[in-house]
């Protein structure tokens, strides 16, 4: 049986690719290990990022490190794919041709057929699950519409593309059958979904669906689109309660000049009056966004209005980088990357600093509440969990010391929290 290290790098929508093809590698005989610590595979697959500058870097010394493995005789075989390697496919294969084969982001078929075998389209559904067995990504839509001046991934992914309602509602069945309670919905354009296939948006009706399968005991939302926002989705997350209280959207700026040039298509006014909307629609509601520093052209004004905003929405979950000139996108065609490195970094930490102090407010006036967590894992002296207001991996968490209950990852618990610090919380549980 040969062996297989498969790597992904980048979001969870790539994670979400990796864990279908692993699936099928499986079937066919292989055995499959993902992100190993230690890389001992006959065979590695590198499922790539290529959205900004550092997730490129990392994306090829990742590369580079197993094309020595293969170098020094410890790797027969080596393969990349993903988004990376979609952009710059040519590039990549003249700067490290020790590369067997470079695939494109949606070459999944190839890359069967490649290691001797044939994709499997009947078993669409399954998938070798690298999260905790209680929680999943569930991938929506693939591909982008929107113009963004900044963004790559339309040059990716493509034009959006929404799956069938019944196929997601069927996978939804089927992980629910595995085990899984807690579903993650991601696409690069949550809101958008459903008006290539059905002529309107559907993500309301999707997800008041998805909240009806018995199982069914979280879902939380990501990465939607401030523009046309679809407000009825915030009627149905007020009317179900195991849709979390929660959305991820991603604003990028408040100075109406810098909207403008990045083809954002809104202004500061519509977006504070959306925000505003959304929690007068879902009183509790969590908000999670990613701003954008340096873009070109920004002055210190721009800056000064992005921090005013950040401090008036205080959102609970935020986010920050700063931007790197992408080949091919409008902005590095129209524009010059004219903010020096050290100035972006500098606001970068003057906005996250803002951030902290937000975040250490809001998180210290949760103490004295009752609040449902899932438990992910045990760590150390803690089980470490989750309110519905957090994402894996990217938000806060709930630390419980273990010495106060016996707690089973993937169940769920009331607890009394007890203790807060800039990001975590801290609970004893009231119903173990």
């Amino acid at each position: 049986m040969k062996k297989i290290d498969f790597i992904t790098l980048g979001c969870s929508k790539n994670l979400v690719d990796s864990e279908y093809i692993m699936s099928q590698l499986e079937s066919a005989g292989f055995h499959v290990e993902h992100d190993a610590d230690v890389l001992t595979g006959d065979i590695a697959v590198v499922n790539t990022c290529g959205f900004i500058a550092d997730a490129q870097e990392e994306s090829v010394n990742m590369i580079l490190q197993l094309a020595q493995r293969k170098a020094e005789g410890k790797l027969e075989r080596l393969y990349v794919m993903g988004c990376l390697s979609a952009r710059f496919m040519k590039e990549l294969g003249q700067e490290i041709p020790e590369v067997d084969r470079y695939f494109g982001k949606f070459n999944w078929t190839e890359l069967m057929e490649e290691l001797g075998h044939t994709y499997n389209l009947q078993d669409k559904y399954h998938r070798h699950l690298t999260t905790p067995s209680h929680y999943a990504y569930v991938k929506i839509s693939e591909g982008c519409n929107r113009h963004c001046a900044y963004c790559a991934i339309p040059i990716m992914t493509g034009k959006h593309k929404s799956r069938p309602v019944e196929d997601i509602l069927d996978e939804v069945w089927y992980l629910v059958g595995k085990g899984v309670s807690e579903f993650q919905v991601i696409a690069q354009e949550l809101t958008y979904y459903g008006i290539d296939l059905y002529g309107e948006r559907k993500i309301a009706a999707l997800v008041d669906s998805m909240a009806k399968i018995p199982g069914v005991h979280w879902i939380r939302l990501h990465y939607a689109y401030p523009t046309d926002f679809p407000m009825e989705l915030l009627a149905v997350m007020r009317q179900n309660n195991n849709v979390c209280r929660y959305i991820d959207i991603a604003l990028q700026h408040s100075s109406d000049r810098i909207l403008k040039a990045m083809n954002r298509h809104i202004t500061e006014a519509e977006t504070r009056k959306l925000i505003q909307d959304m929690r007068e629609a879902v009183p509790g509601i969590h908000i999670r966004t990613t701003l954008m520093v340096g873009y070109p052209s920004e002055t210190d004004d721009d800056f000064k209005s992005l921090c005013r905003f950040v401090k008036d929405m205080r959102f609970e979950r935020m986010g920050a980088f700063a931007y790197s000139h992408e080949a091919g996108t409008p902005a590095e065609k129209q524009y010059q990357d004219d903010v020096p490195e050290d100035v972006k970094q500098a606001r970068l930490s003057k906005l996250m600093r803002i951030q902290q102090n937000i975040s250490a407010e809001i998180q210290e006036s949760k103490i004295g509440q009752v609040m449902q967590i899932v438990i992910d894992r045990i760590e150390g002296d803690y089980y470490i969990g989750r309110t519905e207001f957090d994402s894996p991996e990217v938000d806060p968490e709930v630390l419980v010391k273990k010495s106060s209950a016996s707690l089973q990852p993937g169940k769920y618990y009331n607890a009394l929290i007890t203790g807060a610090d800039d990001f975590d919380l801290y609970g004893e549980i009231l119903n173990s």
